[in-house]
């Protein structure tokens, strides 16, 4: 017998009468027209009902009877009561049937129940569409197997057919029973093994004869609906999770504890209740749109971040909420699930973490933008970029004035109220200085601190203070923060944020007394470099040439330009230099040289190397002997011996340290105004420069050799006769070199420069550092320019002498006729006798001819030539001596004298300043007396 409906009535309540009523009609109708039932089985005679049954039947009536009962009084008092609506069903209206057509969305979804019929003779005569998808048969097959023999397990069967008897002697039957489906593409014929809950129920035919409708349900459907129940009401009830179940109304059906307990009441309380009334309305309504789309399209939402507050309190709480569409066993929605967590302190962590990063970022950025440079201003507007607007919206730096100005301990530290110069400002929201923060200072400005005030206060213990904003200001509130180098105060930074900005915190200002000490760091840093690079600066300017040298047939002019004196940016003193040394015999020594290397040891180094040229240059040697002296010189600089321990350091392999090592180019000149000839000796430099009348410039072709204290190379000499009117330039590289113009291209432009010999020196100095690019201050500048001006014919005296006593005369009759010429009468007296006395020393001493030669330029020099290669020497003679007592007479009458060699002999010279009416002159006679 196959599962048979009630036939739907008109009734709204119906009664056991009807409802019999309505089976008999539909029973009589089947047996009429042979009706199949909704099942798809062949439907049989229904046999007469039995008193059992009648009474089964109004017992289920009065059941259902109550049941509705309560629910309609549950949905008066509460129409959101889900158990009064039922979850996910429609509730019937007046008039209409009182069961569904479509799926009815009950258990009957989930589990799986099957009927079919035994006839009389034990086998099946009925089976229906749910026995077809529980065993799998159709019912072509099934109709007249043996169920016995075709589903029990043969070691049950015969316990099966005793059952079977029993059944169809009309006795009712429920159990458990294992079975196995029939499989013939199954080898073993074994097939599926199942386990069914059988419910037998006795009938009869239309004939009278007995047979048995079964009922049956899949058991380990059940079991597993079993399992699926437990399991959802302990995630449900146990979940630390909030958990919703919402139906299609978007209203709460059903919330477990920990939703409750953080929203309040018990879990029945929320039931009928909305977004609305857990959030604020822009919230809910963005909440509400998504729930809706959730259910529309199905799709799964998945962290998803609401925002909201709890009852009875003002925190703001985040949630991050999944949402999926929930489905009846039909497929048909019925409602949504919300899985809620608590997310506010990950939120919060996630806050901290992120208020990290960003600190350590800023911390990063900071360690590369500040301290770039050396100049203090210029890392004060470091510090500003880093801060704004990264970690607040306006900033000032102040700077001790005392500090700026380059004393060792600026005043006023030991109450804070010092005078501090504003160096730096910088604002993300305007142009000027913050209101309410006290009075407006302008950048550059000198200002102090009242001695209670809290920046004050700041520079005083060293600690930072909080400031708030004033009314009605810009400023939400102010960090003034001390910068503390090396336990020194340097200056006051302050960080200030706007209304509407986030407070500062604790680390905020851990953050800002960090920047703030880098920044101090490089601040000071800054000091101590401007103070050494002042030093050096006044040491190198002190070893310089003071003033404008002069020199005999020479029209001089110099520059001088420190690295930094054109830059934006500091760097250290170099070792450039040049010098002008008069030589005896109206000659002059031009020197330019450029220690390689900055700094002070560079200056120093410098020094060393300017004073023993001059020291060589009085001893009148050769431009390649002063040159290789010097390289002797510079090679001792760098060892622990001096020269004598470098020269034997440069017979073995150099052990010490590259950081002792001293290198130097350098270009020595000898000019000789009396035959306008020059002499060159280069040591690794440049090459001179050298502008002849009506003719382009031209570099000079002089060997460059070795720099100096690298050693073990001759240097070589180069002689060339200057023309009169002719320019020379002695320069270093940072003339003609920086970084964006290579070495070639400046020396072009360098020459190219050099046009126009005849206008003044310093024109043309001025030219030249206009027209080329000088304003790099990578490196020093000395240039130095000299103009060929020979001593006229006429002022120039020159005689042979023969080797004779009568020579002795004819000198002092020579020195008479020319001094009177040049109109210095004054002078004849000392000259005969200086003259006499030089003659006399070159007959007695030396050898082969004698030359004498007198020279008018800004004094009278007098010369006295020989072959001979003994040089005088100045001794102190007794009471009792005859004579020894010249070269003392020459010494006390003239105003310098001396001697040096020459490629044929030696020279030996004196001078006479001449008289000028400033210049008292030497009594001859009492120069002899007191040598008495």
């Amino acid at each position: 017998m196959s599962e048979i409906p009630a036939k739907a009535t008109e009734s709204e309540d119906p009664s056991n009468s009807g409802r019999a009523r309505a089976a008999g009609d539909l029973s009589d109708a089947r047996a009429s027209h042979g009706t199949p039932a909704s099942d798809g089985t062949s439907a049989s005679p229904v046999p007469a009902r039995s008193a059992a049954a009648d009474a089964r039947d109004d017992r289920d009536a009065r059941d259902d009877r109550d049941a509705r009962d309560d629910r309609d009084a549950r949905a008066a008092r509460d129409p959101r009561d889900p158990d009064a609506t039922g979850f996910g069903s429609e509730e019937p209206r007046p008039g209409e049937p009182l069961w569904q057509s479509k799926p009815p969305g009950s258990i009957y979804d989930y589990i799986k129940v099957a009927s079919f019929s035994i006839g009389p003779d034990g086998l099946v005569d009925q089976w229906s569409l749910r026995a077809e998808q529980v065993f799998g048969i159709p019912a072509a097959r099934a109709v007249g197997m043996d169920p016995i023999e075709a589903f029990i397990d043969p070691d049950l069967r015969a316990q099966g057919q005793r059952k079977m008897a029993e059944i169809l002697d009309g006795r009712e039957w429920t159990g458990v029973v294992p079975f196995r489906v029939p499989d013939d593409s199954d080898e073993g014929g074994r097939g599926k093994d199942g386990l069914a809950e059988v419910y037998v129920m006795p009938t009869r035919t239309e004939e009278g004869e007995k047979a048995a409708v079964c009922i049956v349900v899949d058991v380990r459907t059940l079991r597993r609906m079993e399992t699926d129940l437990a399991a959802s009401q302990a995630i449900f009830g146990q979940s630390p999770f909030g958990f919703l179940l919402i139906d299609t109304d978007l209203r709460v059906r059903r919330a477990n504890q920990r939703f409750a307990s953080l929203f309040g009441g018990t879990p029945d309380d929320h039931r009928g209740r909305g977004v609305h009334d857990y959030l604020a309305r822009p919230e809910a309504e963005r909440v509400a749109a998504t729930l809706r789309r959730v259910l529309e399209s199905g799709d799964s939402i998945t962290d998803m971040h609401v925002t909201g507050f709890l009852p009875g309190s003002d925190e703001r709480r985040h949630w991050s909420v999944n949402l999926y569409r929930v489905h009846s066993g039909s497929g048909r929605p019925i409602g949504i699930a919300w899985l809620g967590i608590d997310i506010t302190a990950r939120r919060a962590a996630a806050r901290e973490a992120a208020a990290a990063r960003r600190n350590l970022a800023l911390l990063n950025d900071a360690g590369a933008r500040i301290g770039n440079s050396l100049d203090l201003e210029t890392t004060a507007r470091e510090l500003l970029d880093v801060v704004v607007p990264g970690f607040c919206d306006l900033a000032t730096v102040d700077l001790y004035q005392g500090l700026l100005a380059g004393d060792e301990t600026p005043p006023g530290l030991a109450d804070g109220s010092a005078e501090l110069r504003r160096v730096a400002f910088s604002s993300a929201v305007s142009d000027a200085p913050f209101v309410g923060g006290g009075a407006e200072v302008a950048v550059g400005a000198v200002h102090h601190y009242p001695f209670n005030s809290p920046c004050a206060d700041a520079l005083r213990t060293a600690r930072v203070q909080h400031v708030p904003g004033e009314d009605g200001g810009l400023v939400q509130s102010t960090l003034a923060v001390p910068m503390v180098a090396h336990d020194t105060v340097v200056g006051l930074a302050q960080f200030a944020r706007t209304k509407g900005s986030e407070p500062f915190g604790d680390r905020d200002r851990e953050l800002a007394v960090e920047l703030a000490a880098r920044a101090a760091v490089c601040i000071d840093n800054a000091r101590l470099y401007r103070r050494e690079h002042e030093r050096a600066l006044i040491l190198q300017r002190s070893l310089l040439p003071p003033g404008d040298p002069v020199a005999a047939g020479l029209d001089i002019a110099c520059r001088y330009l420190p690295g930094n004196s054109s830059a934006d940016r500091h760097s250290e003193v170099g070792g450039d230099w040049f010098d002008v040394i008069e030589l005896p015999g109206h000659r002059t020594a031009l020197v330019v040289g450029d220690v390689m290397g900055r700094g002070l040891r560079a200056a120093v180094a410098m020094g060393e190397l300017r004073s023993a040229v001059r020291t060589l240059a009085l001893l009148d040697l050769e431009p390649a002997e002063v040159l290789s002296a010097l390289d002797e010189i510079a090679r001792g600089l760098g060892a622990p011996g001096g020269v004598q321990q470098a020269t034997r350091a440069a017979r073995r392999p150099r052990e010490a340290d590259l950081s002792e090592v001293y290198l130097a180019t350098c270009v020595y000149a000898v000019y000789d105004s009396v035959t306008r000839r020059c002499t060159f000796a280069n040591a690794g430099h440049l090459p001179p420069v050298l502008v002849e009348p009506g003719e382009d410039a031209l570099m000079l072709d002089v060997p460059p050799g070795m720099p100096l204290g690298v050693g073990g190379e001759p240097f070589e000499e180069v002689e060339v006769e200057l023309p009169e009117g002719a320019l020379l330039a002695l320069y270093t590289d940072g003339l003609v070199e920086s970084r964006d113009h290579p070495l070639d291209e400046g020396l072009q432009a360098f020459v190219g420069a050099l046009t126009d010999p005849t206008r003044p020196l310093e024109d043309v100095c001025d030219h030249v550092l206009t027209t080329l690019d000088t304003h790099h201050g990578e490196d020093d500048i000395a240039l130095l320019m000299a103009r060929v001006q020979g001593l006229p014919a006429d002022s120039v005296g020159d005689w042979t002498l023969p080797r004779e006593p009568r020579s002795v005369g004819r000198a002092r009759e020579f020195a008479r006729t020319r001094l009177q010429s040049w109109d210095l009468e004054a002078l004849v007296d000392t000259t005969e006798l200086l003259v006499s006395e030089l003659v006399t020393n070159a007959l007695r001493y030396g050898e082969g001819e004698i030359r004498l030669r007198l020279l008018l330029d800004r004094t009278l020099v007098c010369e006295v030539w020989d072959s001979g290669l003994v040089q005088p020497r100045r001794r102190r003679a007794r009471d009792t001596d005859e004579g020894g007592r010249g070269l003392q007479l020459v010494g006390l009458l003239s105003a310098a004298w001396g001697s040096r060699r020459t490629p044929r002999g030696k020279t030996v010279w004196f001078e006479l300043p001449l008289p000028d009416g400033e210049t008292t002159l030497t009594d001859p006679a009492e120069a002899l007396l007191s040598l008495f």
